[in-house]
């Protein structure tokens, strides 16, 4: 009996798979901002980690792998992204001592399905030249007529720009986020176009004198040669919603529903919110630190310090479908 048992537990060791010690990532975040994390973390703990990079489609390619995908996290910016994954069954939640301690609970599900790796503010970008101090206020001072033909945006489509009216909706409701919206459309320079770097450009080339973007454009374009003479045109302002303090986003991960090496996704995403990966993060990227006590880089800090909202990013990114809804209502991009 005990040889057979004996030889049996040999055979098992030699014909069972070993499992590589790795992670895949399916990630909306370009490869090379979220590389100098991934790399330090396989130095660290020899788990390689494996990344796809999907522009678009992300969702639909786990949804069509179904139980044989080889995705154990999900990596992408925007909270409506993160929802929208959860929506989908393609999330699934997990326990962890480590995350709760070290991301904020408005910066995580209420179910743990997902959590902030990095936070980004909303701010406004003012020409020097021709935006007095003090004369960017709150978000909701956008929709005044002291702006008229003064602003530049992205898309009213866009997730950064639904982010923000979904704020709007959670603190203030519908029918007041519509009028905000339309009073915006109407203080617009030119038709919503190009991305944040691009509202920039058009402040310093007199087309439009503020402009709606994330903080980190600030620093990828003042370490550009040829945007660098962009970002100079402009100071970078913390507007605030009344009650309120500024608008923030994340980006964000969450554990695959199918997770085949879920031990060491549970490990990456434990790592990425430490210390070390939080400073990484704000050194490579711009962005704000999600975990408390972690500061954001000395440049960052340059730009001045700000409250953010408390409004939770979970129920700004359910008010997404209505956001979406008044976008189209108004015709903003039209």
């Amino acid at each position: 009996m005990f040889t057979r048992l004996a030889a049996f537990a040999v055979a098992a060791s030699i014909t069972a798979p070993v499992l590589a010690a790795e992670v895949n990532v399916y990630s909306y975040r370009q490869p090379e901002l979220i590389e100098p994390m991934t790399d330090a973390f396989t130095a660290e703990t020899g788990i390689d980690v494996n990344v796809v990079f999907l522009k678009k489609g992300l969702i639909e390619r786990i949804q069509a792998e179904g139980d044989l995908s080889p995705a154990d996290l999900i990596f992408t910016v925007d909270i409506s992204r993160l929802i929208a994954a959860k929506s989908a069954g393609i999330t699934k939640p997990i326990s962890s001592a480590v995350l709760d301690a070290n991301v904020p609970e408005s910066f995580r599900d209420p179910k743990d399905h997902w959590y902030g790796l990095t936070a980004r503010a909303r701010i406004v970008y003012a020409s020097k030249e021709r935006v007095a101090p003090g004369e960017v206020t709150t978000y909701e001072d956008l929709a005044s007529d002291k702006w008229a033909g003064r602003i530049c945006t992205r898309s009213g489509t866009h997730s950064y720009t639904l982010g923000l009216l979904g704020a709007v909706i959670a603190k203030h409701g519908e029918e007041a986020a519509q009028k905000w919206a339309a009073g915006v459309k109407s203080n617009l320079a030119r038709k919503p176009q190009g991305n944040d770097r691009a509202q920039v450009k058009a402040i310093w080339a007199g087309e439009c004198d503020i402009a709606v973007g994330n903080n980190y454009y600030m620093v990828a374009m003042l370490n550009n040669d040829e945007q660098k003479e962009w970002a100079d045109s402009v100071d970078v302002t913390f507007p605030t919603f009344k009650d309120g303090g500024v608008h923030m986003n994340i980006s964000g991960v969450a554990m695959a529903k199918n997770a085949p090496n879920e031990t060491n996704a549970m490990k990456l995403m434990e790592w990425l919110t430490s210390d070390k990966a939080q400073n990484l993060y704000a050194e490579v990227n711009g962005e704000y630190p999600v975990k408390p006590g972690v500061d954001p880089s000395d440049f960052v800090k340059s730009f001045g310090s700000f409250e953010a909202d408390e409004t939770p990013l979970s129920a700004i990114g359910a008010a997404r479908p209505k956001a979406v809804k008044i976008m189209e209502t108004i015709n903003f991009d039209g």
